[in-house]
C-alpha cells in the first residue's frame, strides 16, 4: 500500500524548470495527488473487504443480500431525520418504511466514488497537459543550462549571446504563446467551479453547502441538529430485498445495513470542500493577478523590478516600453530558471540592443 502512495509523488512529479505559477501547480499537482490517494483509499477500502454489511434473515444468503443492496441502493425516511435518535428512532432516518416513495432519501452513489475521484484527477492534469503541450519545451531549450552560474566563461558567453539574438529577433512574436497560458489558468479555475457543481449534481445538490453546514452545526441544539455528514454518507441505512415465496407470491424483506465505507468518504469530502474554495480563492486572485498585468505595463515593470532585483530599473523601463506582454511573460519566466546574475546580463544586453544608450555594468 505504501509502495502504491509512493508512486503517487512519480505520477505528478513536478519539473525543475518552472514554466507556470505556483497556483497553477496546486491544480496538477497537489490536487491531483489528493484526488488520486482518496480514489485509491476508497477503492481499497471498497474491494478489499466488505463496503456494506446488511442485517439478514436466514431466507436470504448474507452475500445475495449485502451484493444486492450494494448494486442497487439503500435509502433513508426524510420524515424520519427529526426524530430523535434512541427514543423516537433506533437510528437517524431509519424508521417504518413508508408508502410514499418521495418520503425516500435514496442512496446510489457510494460505488461511483472511487471512479469519480479517479475522473477528477484527469480533469485537474487537463490544464497542464494542453499547456504542456502549447509551451513546447521553449523555456528548457532557451535555459541551454544558464541555469548553472559554474559553467566555463566562453561557453556562457556565447550562450548569452545565442539568448540575447533570440530574444531580440523574435521580440514582439510571443503574445500569442503567452495568451495560451492565460486560457490554461481560466480553464484551470473554471474546472474547480464545474467540480463544485459535478459533486452538487452527484450528492443530489448537497455538496455546496456542505462545508458551511458542518461548521453550522456547533451553533446548533444538540437534540435536534441534524448531522450533515450524517445525512449525506449515513452509516446505517434500510434495503428492501423482494423475492418470490413457495407459491410465487410476493415477499418484501426490509434490512438494515452498515455502511463503513461512508465513514471515509465523509471525511473525504469534508477536506475536497474546504480545499475547493481555497483553491477557488487563490485562483480568482491569480486571474485578477493576470488581469492588471495585460493591461497595465506599469505593473508589468514593477513585477520585474521586484522579482529581479539586479535588474536596473532603466534596463526594465526600456524593456517593458519596447515589448509586448508575450515579451515580458517570456522574461519573467526566464528570470525564474536561469541564474539570476546571467539572466541580469541577458537582460541588459538585450536594453542596450533596444536602444538605451547606457552601457550597463554592475549595479
Amino acid at each position: 500500500m505504501l509502495d502504491i502512495f509512493r508512486g503517487l509523488k512519480n505520477l505528478v512529479k513536478v519539473s525543475h524548470v518552472r514554466i507556470d505559477s505556483s497556483i497553477f501547480r496546486l491544480h496538477y499537482s497537489l490536487t491531483v495527488m489528493i484526488l488520486l490517494a482518496f480514489s485509491l483509499i476508497v477503492t481499497t477500502r471498497q474491494y478489499v473487504g466488505n463496503p456494506i454489511d446488511c442485517i439478514h434473515t436466514k431466507d436470504i444468503p448474507e452475500d445475495v443480500l449485502n451484493t444486492y443492496c450494494w448494486i442497487m441502493h439503500t435509502y433513508l425516511v426524510k420524515s424520519a431525520f427529526l426524530k430523535r435518535v434512541g427514543k423516537e428512532v433506533m437510528h437517524f432516518g431509519i424508521d417504518q418504511s413508508p408508502t410514499d416513495e418521495s418520503d425516500m432519501k435514496v442512496y446510489k452513489y457510494y460505488q461511483w466514488v472511487c471512479f469519480c475521484l479517479f475522473f477528477q484527477a484527469i480533469l485537474f492534469y487537463v490544464p497542464r497537459w494542453l499547456w504542456k503541450n502549447w509551451e513546447g519545451g521553449k523555456i528548457q531549450s532557451l535555459m541551454m543550462d544558464l541555469d548553472i552560474g559554474i559553467i566555463p566563461e566562453m561557453e556562457k558567453k556565447q550562450k548569452k549571446k545565442l539568448l540575447v539574438d533570440y530574444l531580440y529577433d523574435n521580440l514582439k512574436q510571443h503574445n500569442w504563446w503567452a495568451y495560451r497560458y492565460f486560457f490554461c489558468e481560466i480553464l484551470a479555475l473554471g474546472n474547480v467551479i464545474g467540480q463544485a457543481f459535478l459533486m452538487d449534481k452527484f450528492f443530489d445538490g448537497e455538496f455546496l453547502t456542505f462545508g458551511l453546514e458542518v461548521m453550522r452545526l456547533t451553533e446548533e441544539d444538540e437534540d435536534r441538529r441534524i448531522d450533515p455528514m450524517i445525512r449525506i454518507f449515513p452509516r446505517m441505512t434500510k434495503c428492501t430485498f423482494r423475492k418470490g415465496g413457495p407459491s410465487w407470491g410476493l415477499e418484501t424483506h426490509d434490512a438494515l445495513c452498515i455502511l463503513p465505507i461512508n465513514a471515509i468518504n465523509e471525511k473525504t469530502y469534508i477536506f475536497l470542500w474546504f480545499w475547493f474554495v481555497i483553491l477557488g480563492v487563490l485562483s480568482t486572485l491569480m486571474i485578477f493577478y493576470r488581469v492588471a498585468v495585460v493591461i497595465s505595463p506599469r505593473i508589468r515593470g514593477f513585477l520585474l523590478g521586484s522579482r529581479f532585483r539586479l535588474l536596473s530599473q532603466d534596463a526594465i523601463q526600456t524593456l517593458v516600453k519596447k515589448s509586448r506582454l508575450g515579451d515580458w511573460f517570456l522574461f519573467y519566466l526566464l528570470g525564474q530558471n536561469v541564474d539570476s546574475i546571467i539572466f541580469r546580463d541577458i537582460m541588459h544586453e538585450l536594453a542596450r540592443r533596444l536602444g538605451h544608450p547606457k552601457d550597463f555594468g554592475e549595479p
